[in-house]
Formats: C-alpha cells, sequence, structure tokens
C-alpha cells in the first residue's frame, strides 16, 4: 500500500476539521462528504461560510482570500484548497 503524499495527509486532515467545525461550531447534523456543495447541500450562509474559513485559517496558519472563494464549491474543494495552501507556506 502507497502511504499518501505530504498534500493528501493534509486534505484528510482539512476534511475532519472541516466537519469538526460544522458538527460543534454551525450544528450541521448532515454527513459531511467531500461531494457535498457548502452552499446548496449543506446550506450554509455567509456567515457561517466565514466561521468555517476562519477555523480553518486559525488551525492550519493559512491565509483563504475571496478570490479563493470562486473555485470552492464542495467541501473537497474546501479541503483541498487548504492542503494546497498550507503546501505552499512550507520550505
Amino acid at each position: 500500500m502507497v502511504s499518501p503524499g505530504p498534500e493528501e495527509a493534509v486534505r484528510q486532515q482539512a476534511l475532519g476539521e472541516i466537519r469538526r467545525i460544522l458538527g460543534e461550531e454551525l450544528a450541521v447534523a448532515a454527513a459531511v462528504e467531500p461531494g457535498l456543495a457548502l452552499v446548496a447541500d449543506l446550506h450554509l450562509d455567509s456567515m457561517e461560510l466565514l466561521t468555517l474559513a476562519v477555523g480553518l485559517e486559525n488551525r492550519f496558519r493559512v491565509k483563504l482570500n475571496e478570490a479563493d472563494g470562486a473555485g470552492v464549491k464542495t467541501v473537497g474543494d474546501l479541503a483541498g484548497l487548504v492542503a494546497r495552501r498550507v503546501q505552499e507556506t512550507r520550505p
């Protein structure tokens, strides 16, 4: 079995953190899977999306900006974005 690369490992950590924030801080009761749309499926509003982004920024010590949001539609997109930002900040 091939172990996941560093970006995939961070993506999995980000996915876990997204699930934690949604469940504990935003009281989302649904099972959170990578293919779910943040707005259409999970019904997150702008304040909830901001809470999620800030929580991820704090946990992973990265900066997410509004331009990033244009390409982020699903839970998996967001986890992938966080993983890319983490990789960009590592030497």
